[in-house]
């Protein structure tokens, strides 16, 4: 049956009036009151909403270590946001940030701010270095594998048989293949052949032994609809992704390989317009998006996020 089937489980996950226990921040009365233009996006991020709950309550109900991956950027603060609705205001399970040491301050001061408002349970591991990373990968990619091999080191640590991680289909076209509960094998590579079924909401959850699942509760989740839901949520974000001085940055990673865009959105409604009528994707600020078209794949199938 699914979780959020009965309407006043609906009422209580959703946060808007639910000053005492949950934790979070009410919600704005113009943002209560739903006109004839507001209604149907309301309606939209409430479905989202909901499917992204019962993703991360079937995921707490059926392992047994979960983690939450938190890299700090627009998509996973929006999951931060929707565990602490899932499980009414924490997260019952600890917040990974695999750190490359190379982010930009303003993500770190974010990082130092927001764990302890949300009262996270941070857990913060290094990655190895560049030497210690295939050397046959382009530069950028290469850079990137250390979040790979530093994620690698942390499951050994702490043995997780699950990581939440903040993929979403349209980012990305590697992506698009992946599954809500997407098998790894014991390295931490994926395997786009084997990817299970899952008709109905029906979820494999059970990984092999020495192995993990991914979650992916926003998987179903566009770049528009992150923005709507950050607005109208009012959860907060990182300066970086407002235009200042006629760039922006649309995703956020490590300072030396990631780019801002041309923009003069300098606030989320202005965002949404500009994502409305711009063809320029999302990773387009990515350098390692510009390698060799192998360069992603290679990543992915080596336990890349």
């Amino acid at each position: 049956m699914h979780l959020l089937d009965n309407d006043s489980a609906k009422d209580r996950l959703r946060g808007v009036d639910t000053v005492n226990g949950s934790g979070l921040p009410p919600r704005s009365a113009d943002a209560r009151l739903l006109t004839s233009t507001t209604a149907p996006i309301n309606d939209h991020l409430d479905a989202l909403e909901a499917q992204s709950i019962y993703i991360f309550r079937e995921a707490f109900a059926r392992l047994k270590k979960l983690a939450l991956l938190w890299s700090l950027g627009k998509d996973s603060n929006v999951m931060i946001w929707l565990a602490r609705k899932a499980f009414f205001g924490r997260v019952p399970f600890p917040a990974l940030h695999v750190d490359t040491g190379k982010k930009f301050p303003e993500m770190y001061a974010f990082r130092d701010r927001y764990g302890k408002e949300w009262e996270l349970d941070l857990k913060i591991e290094p990655c190895p270095p560049i030497d210690a990373v295939d050397p046959t990968l382009p530069p950028a990619a290469r850079s990137a594998a250390r979040k790979t091999e530093g994620l690698k080191l942390a499951l050994t640590k702490y043995g997780f048989d699950g990581l939440i991680a903040g993929i979403r289909r349209d980012e990305e076209a590697t992506r698009a293949k992946e599954r809500v509960f997407s098998p790894r094998g014991t390295e931490g590579g994926w395997d786009v052949r084997d990817q299970p079924p899952e008709f109905w909401d029906q979820f494999n959850a059970s990984p092999p032994p020495g192995a993990h699942l991914r979650i992916h509760p926003i998987l179903h989740w566009t770049e528009a609809d992150i923005w709507a839901y950050t607005q109208r949520e009012n959860i907060p974000i990182i300066p970086l992704y407002l235009a200042r001085d006629g760039k922006r940055y649309r995703s956020l990673g490590d300072q030396d390989i990631t780019n801002p865009v041309a923009s003069t959105a300098s606030n989320i409604e202005e965002i949404l317009i500009e994502l409305n009528g711009t063809k320029v994707p999302e990773r387009a600020g990515r350098a390692l998006d510009h390698e060799t078209e192998d360069a992603f794949e290679r990543l992915r199938v080596a336990g890349y996020l």
